[in-house]
Formats: C-alpha cells, sequence, structure tokens
C-alpha cells in the first residue's frame, strides 16, 4: 500500500503528548529508515528537523554520497526513498536523557510511525536506537551493549523479522579532521560503501500473495 501524502514533515499527522517534539521528515514511502535517539541528541531541537546539528550534517553527507538523499541541507533536506525519524521524538525537559518511562510512552508513536512507513532497510544510529532497534523488530539474539559493540556492528547487516538492519555509529564518534589516529577511522566510508552493496542487491522484503488472486498477477506486500 501506499501511503497518498505531500506533506515531508510529519505526513501522519502524530501528536505526542509533550510542549516541543521533533516529528519523522522525509518520504512517505520510503526505503530507508534512519533511526535517531532523541533530538537532542541528533539535531532537531532549533529546526524541527531530524539530524540537522553538526553530527546530523556529516550522517546526510555520507547518505548522499551513498544515493539515499538528494540533497544534504541544514534545515530542509531534499529526500527521496528515505525517512528520518526518532525513537524518542520529544525533546527531553532539562538536563540528561529521557527516563525509561519516558521512551516506553513514547514507543506507541514510533512504531506506528514505523510500521506506516513500512521501510525496507532500518538504519538505527547510536547505541540506544540500535538496541531499540534489534530488540523490538529482529528477534534475534544480538548483543549491542558496549563501544565495541558498535565498532563490530556498524554499516553491518543484521536481518530482522521484515527489516533488514544496518546500525550505524553515531557520527558524533566518527572520525574528524582533528582526530587523524581515531579508532573509528573509515566510519563513514564503510558504511557509504556497505549501502553502495546493499542497493545492488534485491534488497526489498516482500512477499508476493498473487497467487491467492483469480488472475494470479503479482500483488507484493510489506
Amino acid at each position: 500500500m501506499e501511503n497518498v501524502t505531500d506533506r515531508t514533515s510529519n505526513p501522519f499527522g502524530m501528536s505526542p503528548p509533550c510542549e516541543r517534539f521533533v516529528p519523522g521528515y522525509g518520504d512517505a514511502n520510503a526505503n530507508f529508515h534512519v533511526i535517531g535517539d532523541h533530538p537532542k541528541i541528533h539535531g532537531g531541537c532549533e529546526t524541527g528537523v531530524p539530524f540537522t546539528n553538526d553530527a546530523g550534517m556529516r550522517l546526510q553527507r555520507a547518505l548522499a554520497t551513498a544515493g539515499l538523499i538528494d540533497q544534504p541541507d541544514e534545515n530542509t533536506p531534499a529526500m527521496h526513498e528515505t525517512f528520518f525519524s526518532y525513537i524518542h521524538m520529544c525533546v527531553p525537559e532539562g538536563v540528561g536523557p529521557p527516563t525509561e518511562r519516558a521512551y516506553l510512552d513514547m514507543e506507541r508513536f514510533f512504531d506506528a510511525e514505523l510500521r506506516a512507513i513500512a521501510a525496507h532497510v532500518l538504519l538505527p544510529v547510536g547505541m540506544k536506537a540500535t538496541q531499540h532497534v534489534i530488540e523490538t523488530y529482529t528477534a534475534l539474539p544480538v548483543d549491542v551493549d558496549t563501544p565495541t559493540d558498535m565498532d563490530e556492528r556498524h554499516a553491518t547487516e543484521i536481518r530482522g523479522s521484515g527489516f533488514l538492519v544496518y546500525p550505524i555509529l553515531d557520527p558524533s564518534e566518527w572520525q574528524s579532521e582533528d582526530r587523524a589516529n581515531d579508532s573509528h577511522n573509515g566510519a563513514e566510508e564503510q558504511l557509504v560503501q556497505a549501502l553502495f552493496d546493499l542497493q545492488a542487491t534485491d534488497y526489498y522484503q516482500e512477499v508476493d500473495l498473487g497467487r491467492f488472486l483469480p488472475n494470479d498477477e503479482p500483488y507484493h506486500v510489506r
């Protein structure tokens, strides 16, 4: 089923129980769903668009190189076949991350958005988002509990329950010009190459139900 909407920001009209929130942004029929933690970590507090802080722009540029977005921008990136959102779209009050209770309360909004998009590939960014996606959408015993685990899982494929999952090391930890000896050297290049390789395959996670129709025409569903 195709989502029919011309809205790029908050295409499904999410209205979470908070004063400030950063809704999902991008193509409502995306094949790739990039998933962050919350707006204070992965940008959006000022612009209302996910992944528009410094680290977010680093990620945008990598995704553009890999052909997942059309044009990086610190306010309104041009999106095609890709969607950005958070597991916790509300802007946390005060200092520190949201409470576990707050994450649980916001899970229903994220899950509704994820299932409405029905992307084929989930790209969780950072440890918290990766943990949530693996635990909720893969049903696999994959541990991502330490920075070393994230290093090992970065830009590698995990097959989920109807999704492909490619965890992404937080772009704030990627090598920068003043960190030439950083242990995360090559994280951006590794991600770009993995996405190129993925797009060269038949990565669509669909089932053909045409055999149940009277005319036997193909009918692919997620």
